[in-house]
């Protein structure tokens, strides 16, 4: 029975690649037989899993190994050691079967398998009439993959695991460990050498940074959010209020001891704030694990696992379930774009360029100094698929926000001559990424009626919220909605401008409304404008502190009277007046102005009117909800359309960006009768001059005579 010293000196020095070839239980030419290795051990007895004693194991090695017949057949055991007065039970892992079946190898290969969040990492089972963890990891070009952890002294030697054919795929169930404890993976590469301990890139949760172990984590919550979902699934997103609140969760607010909220802490504080502001939807930058806190989650090594910054991952899913319950939804920021290089993360996973490309034309981006995925592997595009699917299912996410998805559609993005490689047609489309997005659209589309996709994308690619073809391989992207780039570049150039100058730059403002349509678009007023030395939104406008209120105010209800969804990232609905930084909480303080408060009233104003009135949100995405009323006025600076929908009032916006009033002014309306303002942002309650038209005008002849407020947006809605 004894196995050639070769394989038992590669065993105990962990250079074995089938371990379970030689420890177990294993039928042998006279009968049953266990092998099993006890460092430290003088005895062994092994029992079966009841506790019926089998049979006493000689010590066949001084190292520990220990071998012998046993009674029965062949069956999971565990072991009573004895080392003189110290004795100890060890259920045996290397008894046990495999967890994973054929369908799993058939579906990882092909890259089709849609449940690897099921599958693959650390998951608590009972298998075999044991509970334990189920531990698999995809390493295909590895010569030995073991568990590491607080529950075998990090020691490799102890838990290799057993590789699954041609697939790649290495598992081991061990018992009797459960939830909360610490585990990396020890892997050899193909040349021999040990690779740095790496992190599961399917972990459910990990440690605090910078400590960055995974933990073994079981996510059951148990969900009150029934009629929400329901409703989401209901109605077309694009016929429905949405506005967003962008929010960075460690710095919207932070503790009594300057620390990050728990996912509790933000939920009592933060669910109520966006209620009470009247946004349908908060977005979070990501909050997958990351290392590095300026990186503001973009940097992700945990792409399965919500960050220990905010305390337990079930915190994060009460979150969820808690903003459901008000009525309002959550999205992701989402990044399968780029990975950072840290050693215990994705980066030469097993030894070799994995998850990335070899060739850094390939797999660096410049950028960032991070990796590309390789969306030409099936098992990462599978991988990453997987990850979108994950946050729709387990925490009941409403959406994933997409970023920096040019960067994954041209090969030469960021890139000079020379530093990319273009496709086999020789172009600069990332034709693997395409497939990727699609794909990833599809699942989630079909999958999770009711959640939505949202891509940052800068360039002009076409359809990029246009549906995929039934084939999967033509037609759009197929995302839900698309960041409107231009129009936050244009319309804050515009702002930026003095009163002055803006007649000249007319255009800028007009220009927006020939492509509006061509997407389904969201206004993203969004983090990345308010650092790096930009400013906040009011240092970005022009004049003394009055104007600079009084031409965010403007800005803010010129924006929610323009088609499109809209977001606003946090501190900007009170004019923040400093720039944000990640390492402090918003300036709270500010509330106490009546000159900031006021911009946080307009906010919570145009949030109710916008979901209030149907001409403002049910044709945010169709050419048929918008008609200009004035378009050429740029002496004035004046511009005015018409918002409307299928059986709703329509509604007038009327921008006036200068600081001279402007009454009467004749604004076209097509139709007569009464139109009341239902939005002045010079509202005294804004800290306005308070001018405006008492409540409303009379349009007669097709028009009206308008009292414009100096540098204000107004809304008149027609009155039946």
């Amino acid at each position: 029975m004894k196995p050639p010293e070769g394989a038992i000196v590669a065993l105990l020095e962990g250079r074995h690649d089938d371990p379970f070839s030689l420890l177990g239980v294993h039928n042998g030419p006279t009968g049953v037989f266990a092998r099993v290795w006890l460092p430290g051990a003088d005895k062994a007895e092994a029992h079966a899993l009841d506790g019926t004693a089998l049979g006493t194991l000689p010590r066949m090695d001084d190292r520990g190994l220990f071998e012998g017949p046993i009674e029965g057949d062949p069956q999971p055991v565990k072991y009573h050691a004895e080392a003189g007065d110290t004795s100890w039970w060890v259920t045996d892992p290397y008894s046990f079967g495999p967890v994973l079946g054929p369908i799993d190898d058939l579906l990882m290969a092909e890259g089709t398998h849609r449940r690897l969040h099921d599958k693959m990492g650390a998951h608590l089972i009972e298998h075999e009439g044991a509970h334990g963890v189920h531990f698999a990891l995809w390493a295909p070009n590895a010569q030995r993959v073991s568990v590491v952890g607080d529950f075998n002294d990090w020691d490799g030697r102890r838990h290799a695991m057993r590789k699954r054919g041609d697939v790649g795929v290495w598992e081991i169930f061990i018992p009797d460990i459960a939830e909360y404890r610490a585990y990396k993976f020890e892997i050899v590469g193909p040349d021999g050498q040990l690779q740095p301990l790496k992190a599961d890139p399917f972990a459910f949760a990990s440690e605090l940074r910078p400590a960055n172990a995974s933990i073994t984590r079981k996510l059951a919550h148990d969900w009150a959010d029934t009629d929400h979902r329901k409703h989401w699934s209901s109605v077309d997103p694009r016929r429905v209020p949405i506005s967003i609140y962008e929010v960075h969760a460690g710095s919207w607010d932070r503790d009594e001891n300057d620390w990050f909220l728990t996912w509790d802490a933000l939920a009592d504080r933060l669910i109520p704030y966006v209620v009470e502001m009247g946004f349908t939807h908060i977005e979070f930058l990501p909050i997958s694990e990351h290392p590095y806190d300026p990186s503001w989650g973009y940097q992700t090594t945990g792409l399965y696992a919500p960050s220990a910054r905010f305390g337990d991952v079930e915190g994060f899913a009460r979150f969820v379930d808690g903003a459901h319950l008000a009525g309002i939804g959550v999205l992701l920021d989402w990044v399968p774009a780029h990975f950072p290089t840290d050693a215990f993360g994705l980066a030469h996973f097993d030894g070799t360029a994995l998850y990335e490309h070899e060739d850094p034309r390939l797999g660096f981006h410049p950028d960032w100094n991070t990796a590309i995925y390789n969306f030409g592997r099936r098992e990462v595009a599978s991988f990453l698929v997987n990850n979108a699917l994950f946050w729709a299912e387990r925490y009941h996410i409403d959406g994933l926000r997409v970023d920096a998805v040019a960067s994954m559609l041209y090969r030469d993005y960021s890139r000079k001559a020379g530093e990319w490689i273009p496709n086999e047609q020789g172009g600069r489309e990332n034709w693997e990424a395409v497939a990727f997005l699609r794909d990833m659209n599809r699942e989630i589309y079909g999958q999770h009626p009711g959640v939505f996709t949202i891509a940052e994308e800068s360039t002009s690619w076409p359809g990029v919220s246009a549906p995929v073809s039934d084939d999967g391989k033509s037609g759009g992207l197929g995302f839900g909605f698309k960041w409107n780039m231009g129009f936050m570049h244009d319309t804050l150039q515009y702002m930026a401008r003095d009163p002055l100058h803006r007649k000249h730059h007319h255009g800028e403002i007009n220009f927006g409304l020939v492509y509006a349509f061509s997407e389904n678009f969201v206004l993203p007023l969004s983090h990345d404008e308010v650092v790096h030395g930009k400013g906040s939104l009011l240092t970005k406008m022009p004049g003394d502190d009055w104007q600079q209120f009084a031409n965010l105010r403007a800005y803010y209800a010129f924006m929610w009277g323009y088609p499109g969804k809209k977001l606003l990232f946090m501190g900007q609905e009170f004019a923040q007046r400093r720039e944000w930084s990640e390492a402090r909480a918003l300036d709270w303080c500010l509330r106490n102005s009546r000159s900031h408060e006021g911009v946080r009233n307009l906010v919570r104003d145009l949030n109710t009117v916008y979901r209030e009135k149907p001409a403002l949100h049910a044709r945010d995405c169709e050419g048929e909800g918008f008609e200009w009323l004035i378009a050429d006025d740029a002496a004035n600076s004046v511009f005015a359309w018409l918002r409307k929908a299928p059986g709703a009032k329509p509604v007038a916006i009327i921008a006036n960006m200068t600081p001279i009033a402007r009454a009467p002014y004749r604004i076209p309306l097509p139709l007569d009768g009464r139109w009341c303002e239902i939005i002045n942002s010079d509202a005294h309650e804004y800290w306005g001059s308070g001018l405006g038209n008492l409540g409303g005008v009379v349009a007669k002849d097709g028009a009206a005579w308008v009292t414009l407020p100096p540098l204000a947006t107004i809304m008149l809605e027609f009155e039946e």
